[in-house]
């Protein structure tokens, strides 16, 4: 439905928003002049250049530095940066060629050489002699997979190449408290100036999807020279845009990398864009009245107080979309929990924690709290429902019951939960349904467990430092994945290398869940020869995992996204992964035409 300000308004709106953004991106100073956007370009295909996105994020990012990646919000602005030999297709979330031009697997399936684009230069940064960013090559690839063997405390993705690659291990534990190991990693070898090859301890069919990962992506030598610990915010890739200013807490500008290597099928040089701007709005309303003003782009996740007046719009709309907007909805690979600290004095009785579970009636928070704002009630394990071949109604999770709650809570030693030590729930509220739900949360255990728990609201990044130290009892958490596996969510429960210390780190294992037939079958389904086997190998492994409880499954999320209909080529996916680089913003004339071409 076309917008229905006049033309004189809507002329003056756009070039407000133009001016804004040119503003937000380039600043004014004489020496940035020639980068200034030129607003729409056309371009073949009918794709135009020119524009800024302007986009929101509820959570300010932790940090940028690959290795150290663990949460959504900082992949999501990392992904613009960097690149990783391989990358995900947004549109089906395959696994395809990003950095890589060519690789081949030896029938062993242990051997992988990869042939490297040629001609892809490094952002521009004064980390470079002279400023100019120099060639990618073989050799910058072995420096990160290196680091991602390396013990530090900036190094989270360790497990990507743990027990996979040949040699790993062994380094990683010579680097420990910052010793520089004398020899190298055995499966990582450079062959020639963009040839790379890796052998593996044996058959693992997820390597590339590993590779596409944030702890693959690719960084220069002398960036993490000159920066060190700062590359948290000082991002040097190679990928379609460059990052160009950092308010804290508040927004990052990215701007369009100039020398950027791919092109689109019909030779448009990418990205498109200008630039990207990212805002860090917490309050959901508050986000959404912006979105609706036009000062955003994109709104992920809608406000649950308006979910049913959207939908109902939504429905009677034959396009699909509300009034001027564009609604895209479907299934994610994101489950909503509470992680619940398994060596905690409290929760390492299995029964408290299963009287926990079944005490939770998840129905009555999706239909009446979240107002429908989620896929399906979390009735099974982690793994969502967004894997066709995967059927998680085979795994026997908890429905709401109060008998069966009472039950546990005395057989833990606190009948009707007598003389139970209260518990504190952390939580961030990413707008505000997170407490809506807490509180919800903490109503229900009082009526059906008599157990009183204190809300402690902090922000994202204070819930990522009470994950990986173990500082916390019960905590709310979200598990989206980050490449479509079920694997991608059993993984965190997986204990073969954690000895549980106190302020010891164990991610991705958050929980400090310990099973030895979950660790048997969890490597089973790593080393099946085929999908099928996998499967089977990965549902005997969570239900062995649900039955322990060391987590409350709440609810399976459903993507619903807003875009201003100017905004071409953005396809929604379950993984929520995106990929601006061939984005583009119609101008407004366009959008008339086709209106009425319709």
């Amino acid at each position: 439905m076309r917008n229905k300000l006049s033309d004189k308004a809507s002329y003056l709106l756009r070039f407000v928003l133009y001016v804004s953004a040119f503003i937000a991106l380039y600043g004014c100073s004489p020496s940035q002049r020639q980068e200034e956007p030129s607003g729409p370009r056309e371009a073949k295909g009918g794709r135009f250049y020119g524009g800024v996105l302007r986009i929101n994020e509820t959570e300010y990012i932790k940090t940028l530095y690959p290795p150290a990646i663990v949460d959504v919000y900082s992949y999501r602005v990392a992904n613009h940066i960097y690149e990783g030999l391989f990358k995900f297709d947004q549109t089906n979330m395959e696994v395809v060629k990003s950095l890589a031009d060519t690789f081949e697997i030896d029938p062993t399936q242990t051997i992988y050489t990869f042939q490297l684009k040629k001609g892809v230069f490094f952002h521009d940064d004064p980390a470079f002699e002279g400023g100019k960013g120099r060639e990618l090559t073989a050799e910058d690839v072995k420096y990160c997979f290196t680091q991602l063997c390396t013990q530090s405390p900036d190094n989270q993705s360790f497990h990507l190449f743990d027990g996979i690659i040949k040699g790993a291990k062994e380094y990683y534990n010579a680097s420990a408290g910052g010793k520089k190991p004398d020899f190298e990693v055995e499966g990582i070898k450079v062959l020639g100036k963009y040839t790379i090859q890796l052998f593996l301890e044996r058959p693992y069919s997820l390597l590339l999807s590993n590779l596409a990962r944030s702890g693959g992506f690719i960084f220069p030598r002398e960036a993490y020279e000159k920066y060190g610990n700062e590359m948290k915010f000082k991002a040097v890739g190679t990928g379609p845009f460059i990052l160009k200013n950092i308010d804290d807490n508040n927004s990052i500008t990215l701007k369009r990398n100039p020398n950027y290597h791919r092109k689109d099928r019909f030779g448009n040089q990418l990205p498109l864009l200008d630039g990207v701007y990212i805002q860090f709005i917490r309050e959901k309303r508050t986000e959404f009245f912006e979105f609706k003003k036009g000062n955003l782009d994109m709104m992920y996740r809608l406000p649950t107080d308006y979910i049913i007046e959207i939908l109902e719009e939504a429905e009677s709309d034959p396009d699909g979309g509300i009034s001027k907007y564009t609604l895209q909805r479907e299934p994610e690979t994101q489950t909503q929990f509470y992680s619940l600290l398994n060596i905690h004095p409290v929760f390492k009785n299995v029964n408290v924690r299963k009287a926990f579970s079944f005490a939770i009636d998840r129905k009555e928070i999706l239909d009446r709290v979240l107002n429908g704002e989620g896929y399906e009630a979390g009735l099974y394990g982690l793994t969502p429902p967004s894997f066709r071949w995967y059927d998680i109604h085979k795994i026997k999770g908890y429905d709401f019951n109060k008998d069966s709650a009472l039950y546990y809570i005395a057989k833990a030693g606190y009948p009707m939960g007598r003389n139970f030590p209260k518990i504190t729930l952390d939580l961030n509220p990413e707008g505000e349904r997170h407490t809506l739900v807490a509180t919800e949360v903490q109503r229900q255990l009082k009526e059906v467990l008599n157990i009183d728990i204190d809300l402690n609201v902090v922000t994202h990044s204070d819930i990522t430092d009470k994950c990986l130290s173990g500082n916390y009892a019960m905590i709310r958490l979200s598990w989206v994945a980050d490449f479509p596996s079920p694997e991608n969510f059993l993984w965190m429960f997986y204990s073969k290398q954690s000895t549980f210390k106190a302020g010891e780190n164990t991610y991705p294992n958050i929980p400090r869940y310990y099973n030895p037939k979950f660790n048997e079958n969890y490597e089973k389904a790593l080393a099946a020869p085929n999908i099928e086997e996998q499967t089977k190998y990965f549902q005997a492994a969570e239900s062995i995992m649900m039955q322990d409880a060391p987590i409350i499954v709440l609810w399976y999320d459903e993507c619903y996204r807003l875009l201003q209909q100017h905004v071409e080529n953005l396809p929604n996916n379950p993984m929520q992964y995106r990929d601006f680089s061939e984005v583009y913003l119609k101008p407004k004339a366009t959008n008339t035409q086709n209106k009425e071409a319709k």
